[in-house]
């Protein structure tokens, strides 16, 4: 921890000196365009705890400031005024970085999520658009093996260019790799190049593949293009569809009955959102829902608005979601361990709600909870 607070102050503290310095060298050789808001001073992206997104920043700027902290580390390990574990540490971290398999998994891995995060990117947004999320999944699948079967030249050529540029030592790809991690075998003659290529390169790309055809399998599809045809705007709205689908899906939710009553409200449900002054603007299915509550259209199309609740709960198994979970390591650490459950939830909740707890003033807070007596319930308010 200490290594890495020092780290991050020298590291802005050598960028603010030798930016202007690299900038200008770099628009001489015409590396660099010049122009308004080009070629701004930054830092290094920290990656975020529960948003995988941020890592892609995170690669993106280490590529780009590559000789800041590398020198950053150098600095440490010949400053006889830190601490020997500060210096072991910056020497440990400076042969990582200065490697050539550092250097290949880092471009590797930028590759990777420059394809997969676009899809990334839609799937962490609250009203999730279905179709299109269903596309990119299928995009993204298309874009990875793209890269397996075309991307290892591209990818290779880069990688050594950035190793000759930084001064890093470029191995014997026709040499025999030696894993240190395991025996050596003398019947074992995996080249460099093999192990790079097979066990480094396709094996990163096929668990990316494997990972989505797992995530979105055929059951999982289904569930999503029953999503997508609930939405009565749409021309993939399709009355049998919704109900072979639900028979498939829900079947335990709905009886035989049900799910007659299901197929003969559709088509009235259908036109009448359409022509529903207020139904037909709603941006979601979820407030959809909310406007068949409002209009008391619910009571009237009650196994539409059922099956309307039950796929609105999808995101549960979202990103989104998945956020919130991640958010409680955060949260309930060592010294909240032996706290109730009442404080750490209302915690939660204005942590994950940080969009809306950012729109409350301290005034609105002491106005709420000055009641004159000693404690003050909860009590809930309109947002």
């Amino acid at each position: 921890m200490l290594l890495a607070h020092r780290l991050n102050v020298m590291m802005s503290c050598y960028l603010l000196a030798n930016k202007a310095a690299g900038i200008a060298r770099e628009i001489e050789l015409g590396e660099l365009d010049t122009g308004k808001g080009q070629n701004q001073i930054g830092t290094l992206q920290r990656p975020g705890d529960t948003r995988w997104s941020s890592h892609f920043k995170s690669i993106q700027s280490l590529q780009k400031m590559f000789d800041a902290p590398v020198e950053v580390l150098r600095s440490i390990a010949n400053d006889r005024a830190a601490s020997k574990y500060s210096r072991g540490d910056a020497v440990g971290a400076l042969k990582i970085i200065m490697s050539f398999d550092f250097v290949f998994i880092l471009h590797l891995m930028e590759k990777i999520m420059k394809i997969t995060d676009v899809l990334c990117q839609t799937l962490q947004k609250k009203s999730l658009d279905i179709l299109n999320a269903l596309d990119l999944v299928s995009t993204t699948k298309v874009l990875l093996g793209k890269l397996r079967e075309d991307g290892w030249d591209p990818l290779l050529q880069e990688v050594q260019s950035f190793c000759l540029k930084h001064e890093i030592d470029i191995p014997d790809l026709n040499s025999r790799y030696v894993d240190v991690t395991k025996s050596r075998n003398k019947h074992d003659n995996t080249t460099t190049l093999h192990h790079y290529k097979a066990d480094v390169f396709n094996v990163a790309i096929d668990q990316q593949l494997v990972e989505l055809n797992d995530r979105f399998g055929v059951q999982n599809t289904e569930l999503l293009t029953l999503c997508a045809s609930l939405d009565p705007r749409h021309d993939s709205f399709d009355v049998s569809n919704i109900c072979t689908l639900v028979e498939k899906i829900y079947h335990a939710d709905f009886s035989s009955q049900e799910r007659a009553h299901l197929e003969s409200q559709l088509p009235h449900f259908q036109l009448d959102v359409c022509n529903h002054p207020e139904l037909k603007s709603s941006p979601s299915l979820a407030d959809l829902t909310i406007g068949l509550f409002k209009t008391g259209k619910a009571a009237t199309y009650s196994m539409v608005d059922r099956l309307l609740r039950l796929v609105i709960t999808l995101p549960v198994s979202t990103a989104t979601t998945e956020r919130a979970f991640s958010a409680m390591k955060l949260v309930k650490t060592r010294l909240r361990n032996r706290m109730g459950d009442e404080f750490p939830r209302h915690y939660m909740v204005v942590y994950i709600g940080k969009e809306i707890a950012a729109k409350i003033t301290s005034d609105e807070i002491i106005n709420l909870f000055d009641t004159g007596g000693r404690r003050a319930e909860f009590k809930l308010i309109d947002m």
